[in-house]
């Protein structure tokens, strides 16, 4: 089966490819209207020209792949929040750190940080302004302050702040990951500080809000483990925000985390299991369409309840799709299907297409629909136990296969036991989905069965201590994997090939392509390691210490005042080794002077005692807060630049920046402008 083969699947390449070139082209929305009115105009003619002939034209064809880009094009600019006028960043000065009124709609709730429970809200109020515009609400954490309401209108009085961009090399940029979501800005409040305006529940967001919470509150029959009901939560009602970190990173490390999200693996089984509950209805009268008006009502209503997440939306509307074709009894294509949701997806959110979740779900699928097959073809079993495990292997390898190059672009790992977590987990999954709505409804009918709360906290504690054990083999769990976007392209284009070569009768003809391939990938990997051969000097960013980097030719020297177990597991060395792809890193304490490109830099700590009389440094790193006159300092060495880093107070750094703008010096302050870096 070819991918290409079906129209929806171009049109849909067509709109992806318009969409990326909408967010990275950039271009003025009067341009891309134009070119949409032009490619439209253009469509209507050769449409009138060609419609009552058989004749098939490739200029028809072409013109409809250019009328789906510029439309993806013009989708980005319909959706780019900060063209409309009503827009907050239109009516206040976001430069000025000023405390404004704020009133604000709270639409979800994130996954809490360490020091600040995190929302996404929609501005309704800037002072006298009516505007719209989402921002991320952080209200300090308290033990006695309860979760805000979803659909509850607050008010306070404080800034609107920017998101920091990542202060260190290949530190994950937040603030990037956010503007994906039309997230540009953020603010910080304490729970004191907030003022309740509203309760009143009115979007459809609110309503799951409250059905969740309801839901949770008669699960309190149970007497679930905090761990059992967060698990719950997760599977069934798609909220992971009260999931421990040691649970959640056991699932990561055993390659079993997309369990933990409801996704298209959860959405089917539910199908599955709609489908024999309402199998019966088939035999009235119009008895497929009742049942098909209410597998969609049952499926619509989960991915409300589960919160309309991109990947739950991504997923029922897949599955309606499919469960409406099977149970009209026609012929049903998955790819067709997928590009049909997709297509949908990215016109109502462009952006979907960046994130991570979308990518990976639409990239399994893919995998599976063409993969899968050819691997089943290799052993047929006999036995129906034989004939499960058979299946589910395949799958999980197919789905592997496809997401593992973005997957190691994203997360820099490869679970090796993913296989046996899918083999164990798979097969009960069903029941211990069934068995958590099951004790939900009963929940709420106020009917308490113990024995089934009792097996079904079993079957999740068991899950539980299973991918426990499975994470903890580390030798099969292949981490900090350097993996850039070239790799990614050139390692898709072997997929593709390999997959083409398979399903062709024609194999010779893929031979020159697979080893232009293979070349291609060997020059990528050739080129990565030239452009990290450079030899630098990295002067990171970390709150209260000092830690200086000197990476030659992918040996990375770390000089540091942290405990040595602390610098071992730091992420922000970690983030450095991969990103540069650094093959060995030794640790050692910090050292007085360091040479940057022939330059001399010298390390003034708290003792605040230096000298000059034998080496004229060039660059002054200032660290600990030290007890020094800068202007005398800079008088008598005349360096080129003072930097200041994380280790320093505050109120010492306002000080030796206010200096250095009177002596006309350069002052480099790593909170302020992140690692100071020197390649050389």
């Amino acid at each position: 089966m070819k991918l290409l083969d079906f129209v929806i699947v171009k049109l849909t390449l067509a709109l992806l490819l318009g969409i990326i070139a909408g967010v990275y082209l950039n271009a003025a929305s009067s341009v891309v209207y134009t070119a949409l009115g032009i490619a439209l105009f253009a469509l209507g003619g050769a449409y009138l020209m060609y419609k009552n002939t058989s004749k098939k034209t490739i200029w028809f064809g072409v013109i409809t792949y250019l009328t789906t880009f510029f439309l993806g094009m013009a989708t980005v600019n319909l959706h780019h929040e900060n063209n409309l006028k009503s827009h907050y960043s239109q009516v206040i000065h976001l430069d000025s750190a000023a405390r404004t009124r704020l009133i604000f709609k709270v639409k979800t709730s994130l996954k809490p940080g360490n020091y600040h429970q995190k929302y996404v809200v929609e501005l309704l109020e800037i002072g006298p302004h009516k505007v719209t515009g989402n921002v991320l609400l952080n209200v300090k954490k308290d033990s006695l302050q309860h979760p805000l309401i979803t659909d509850g209108i607050y008010a306070t009085k404080t800034a609107l702040a920017p998101i920091a961009a990542p202060l260190n090399p290949y530190q994950f940029d937040y603030g990037a990951y956010l503007k994906k979501r039309y997230i540009y800005h953020q603010i910080f409040c304490d729970p004191r500080e907030l003022l309740t305006v509203s309760t009143k529940t009115s979007t459809l967001s609110g309503i799951a809000y409250n059905i969740r919470t309801q839901i949770n509150n008669k699960l309190a029959i149970y007497n679930f483990h905090p761990d059992v009901l967060a698990i719950t939560n997760a599977l069934i009602l798609g909220q992971r925000q009260t999931i421990n970190q040691d649970i959640y990173s056991n699932y990561t490390n055993a390659g079993a985390v997309h369990i933990l999200a409801v996704s298209g693996l959860h959405v089917g089984i539910i199908l599955i299991i709609l489908n024999v509950l309402f199998r019966p209805i088939s035999r009235l009268k119009h008895g497929n369409t009742l049942k098909i008006c209410l597998l969609v009502v049952c499926l619509w209503s989960f991915a409300i309840i589960a919160g309309l997440s991109a990947s739950v939306i991504r997923a029922v509307s897949m599955f309606t799709a499919v469960a409406i074709a099977i149970n009209l009894k026609k012929p049903t294509n998955t790819l067709n299907i997928l590009a049909i949701s997709a297509f949908v997806l990215l016109l109502i959110n462009p952006l979907f297409l960046f994130h991570v979740g979308f990518q990976l779900s639409y990239l399994a699928v893919i995998a599976i629909v063409t993969i899968n097959p050819l691997l089943r073809q290799l052993y047929k079993p006999r036995w129906a136990l034989d004939k499960l495990f058979w299946n589910i292997s395949t799958v999980s390898f197919s789905a592997q296969v496809g997401v593992a190059p973005i997957a190691l672009y994203y997360f820099h790992q490869f679970p090796g036991l993913f296989f046996v977590s899918n083999l164990v987990i798979l097969p009960v999954l069903g029941t211990i989905l069934s068995l958590g709505i099951l004790l939900m409804v009963l929940a709420l009918m106020h009917v308490n069965l113990p024995f089934l709360a009792i097996i079904y906290a079993f079957l999740i504690n068991s899950m539980n201590r299973l991918v426990a054990w499975i994470a903890k083999q580390e030798a099969f769990l292949f981490d900090n994997i350097p993996f850039n976007l070239w790799h990614v392209l050139a390692t898709y284009i072997l997929i593709i090939l390999g997959v083409s070569l398979l399903q062709s009768k024609h194999k010779a003809r893929f031979v020159v392509p697979i080893l232009a391939t293979v070349f291609l990938f060997q020059l990528v990997f050739i080129g990565t390691k030239k452009k990290h051969s450079k030899t630098s000097l990295v002067i990171f960013h970390k709150s209260r210490h000092s830690i200086i980097g000197h990476n030659a030719g992918g040996t990375l020297a770390i000089d540091h005042n942290l405990p040595y177990d602390d610098a071992k597991t730091l992420s922000l060395i970690k983030n450095y080794e991969v990103g540069a792809h650094v093959a060995e890193t030794t640790y050692d304490s910090l050292k007085s002077f360091y040479v940057v490109n022939n330059k001399l830099l010298l390390v003034v700590d708290s003792l605040g005692i230096y000298n000059t009389k034998t080496l004229t440094p060039d660059i002054i790193l200032l660290r600990n807060s030290p007890k020094i006159n800068l202007t005398r300092l800079i008088n008598a060495i005349q360096p080129e630049l003072i930097i200041a880093d994380g280790s320093n107070y505050k109120s010492y750094v306002a000080r030796w920046k206010t200096t250095c703008r009177m002596q006309k010096l350069p002052f480099h302050y790593t909170y302020e402008k992140g690692a100071f870096i020197v390649s050389y």
